[in-house]
C-alpha cells in the first residue's frame, strides 16, 4: 500500500510538472505592424506600388493559395495591379467583427500579424460582383518591414475570370 500511495504521488507531480502554462509571447490590438498592414492593404487598393515598396523588406516573398511556391514582391506587384485589368470597384476590407492581431513570439522573436479580410470587385467582363473571404499573415523582421505574406482563402473565381481573356 506504501509503494502504491508514493507512486501516486510521484504520478500526480509528474503531471503537474508537465502540465504548466508557459507563455510564448504577447498579442496586440494595436501595433504599428497592423498599421503597415493595413496601410499595404489601402496602397494595394489605390494601385500605389511605391507605397507597397516602403512596407516590404528588399527580399520579401509573398504567396497565395494556389501559387505553387512563394513568389519574389516584383512578381506580386504585377500580379497585383493586374487584378484591376479584369475587375473594377475592388475593395479589401475587414471581415465583419474582426481585427488584426499582432503576435510576438518570443521563441526565435517572431513578428507576425493575423488579419481577416473580404476582397470584392466587379468583374469587367460579365458585371457580376466577385467576393473572396480570406486569411493573411505577414511576417515581420527587425527594421518591421514585412519579410514574408501568405494569403489563404479560395481565389477561384478571380483566377477564372483572368483565365478568360
Amino acid at each position: 500500500m506504501k509503494k502504491l500511495i508514493i507512486l501516486f504521488f510521484l504520478s500526480l507531480i509528474g503531471i503537474l510538472g508537465y502540465s504548466q502554462i508557459v507563455e510564448n509571447g504577447t498579442v496586440y490590438m494595436k501595433h504599428p505592424n497592423i498599421d503597415a498592414v493595413i496601410k499595404s492593404t489601402e496602397a494595394y487598393v489605390a494601385k500605389d506600388i511605391n507605397t507597397e515598396k516602403t512596407l516590404y523588406a528588399d527580399t520579401a516573398k509573398w504567396w497565395i493559395s494556389g501559387l505553387p511556391r512563394p513568389i519574389q514582391m516584383a512578381e506580386a506587384y504585377k500580379m497585383w495591379l493586374n487584378d484591376f485589368t479584369y475587375f473594377d470597384s475592388i475593395q479589401q476590407v475587414k471581415q465583419p467583427g474582426s481585427y488584426p492581431d499582432y503576435i510576438h513570439y518570443k521563441d526565435q522573436d517572431q513578428k507576425t500579424v493575423i488579419s481577416w479580410w473580404v476582397w470584392s470587385g466587379n468583374s469587367k467582363k460579365t458585371g457580376e460582383k466577385v467576393t473572396v473571404w480570406y486569411t493573411q499573415f505577414d511576417n515581420f523582421n527587425g527594421e518591421d518591414k514585412i519579410v514574408f505574406e501568405s494569403i489563404y482563402g479560395d481565389f477561384s473565381k478571380i483566377l477564372k475570370e483572368e483565365e478568360v481573356k
